[in-house]
């Protein structure tokens, strides 16, 4: 995932704990291409930088790929992050310098680790499209920020695709951590929680969750309210850590589906600017030098067929950094 604004903000970013609900309204953005389809974007802002260190969420769709074009994204490049690929229809297609060629399909996690650097490149063309499910691209785009300790690791790939989880009128898939007795295989750096939820109409789930965690529910389609507060479509609310059992109720005629996360909060001081998560100035701008040159910190991705070769990144601010943090 390519954060494709042209004058994307630099900001610091700095979690401190709060208490009770609080709902993030989330912003457009365009993504990807002349016909570039819409996503919504819930961290990070002013509001918030960080849920545990899910630190960038993007939400997009339902969109016919037929009419928005779907997503094109050239080869661009990562630093001091994993991205997380979950969609709920539609498929894309993922290169990475690694040498990975994958599909992301519904239900299914791709975590890319970009450490050091990674360059990779994504796209949903109507070429690839074959039934109604793979027409509507539908699904988010996270970033996951490495601690300090192992954000010059090694790239990597994986994938995983969690079973169907039963519970009490509802469903889950759970991609990173454990919740409702079942653990991801997938490694994290640190403490996570990623879980796609569907709840039966008018059911309410509980669930036991870790009261270390902050907790992020992202609210995807149906009519849902988390801890008693309504939710619109795109909206996240977020809870503080403290909070040991949490209660999703779907009030509608529909399923209503959520995205989950949680995390220990992130303490390390940030600095994310365009596809780079840093510590300072200094390294954004060697970050973007080095892409720029082309050089072999992010390696090649061999097979895009997009008529640019590689997205450019663009010009840095010229001022410095001002701090960005979450209220006390």
């Amino acid at each position: 995932m390519s954060n494709t604004e042209t004058d994307p903000a630099e900001l610091l970013c700095r979690d401190r704990p709060g208490e009770g609900v609080t709902v993030l309204t989330p912003r457009e953005v365009p993504l990807g291409g002349p016909r570039a389809i819409r996503v919504r974007r819930t961290l990070p802002q002013r509001q918030r930088s960080l849920i545990g260190a899910w630190c960038f969420a993007d939400h997009y769709g339902p969109q016919d790929v037929s009419e928005s074009g779907g997503m094109d994204v050239a080869p661009h490049p990562h630093t001091g992050l994993q991205t997380a690929s979950w969609l709920f229809s539609g498929e894309i297609e993922h290169r990475d310098s690694i040498g990975t060629r994958a599909t992301v399909r519904p239900g299914e996690l791709n975590l890319m680790t970009a450490g050091h650097g990674i360059a990779h490149s994504e796209v949903s063309t109507v070429s690839t499209v074959s039934t109604s499910d793979t027409a509507t691209l539908h699904g988010v785009q996270l970033w996951i920020a490495l601690p300090d300790e192992h954000r010059d690791t090694a790239r990597d790939f994986r994938h995983y695709a969690p079973p169907l989880l039963g519970l009490p009128g509802a469903t889950a898939r759970v991609f990173l951590g454990s919740l409702a007795g079942t653990t991801s295989p997938v490694p994290a750096f640190t403490p996570l929680l990623g879980a796609e939820l569907t709840i039966e109409p008018g059911a309410t789930l509980s669930l036991d969750v870790d009261p270390a965690f902050e907790h992020g529910v992202l609210q995807d389609v149906g009519s849902v309210t988390v801890a008693g507060t309504a939710l619109d479509t795109g909206e996240l609310a977020y809870l503080a850590p403290g909070t040991e059992r949490l209660e999703l109720a779907n009030h509608g005629d529909v399923p209503a589906r959520v995205l989950l996360l949680g995390g220990t909060p992130f303490t390390e001081e940030l600095v994310m600017w365009w596809n780079f998560v840093g510590r300072s100035h200094e390294e954004i701008a060697e970050y973007r030098e080095a892409w720029q040159a082309q050089a072999d910190r992010y390696g090649r991705v061999e097979g895009y067929q997009g008529a640019t070769a590689w997205l450019p990144a663009p010009a840095l601010p010229q001022v410095r950094i001002k701090p960005r943090r979450n209220p006390a």
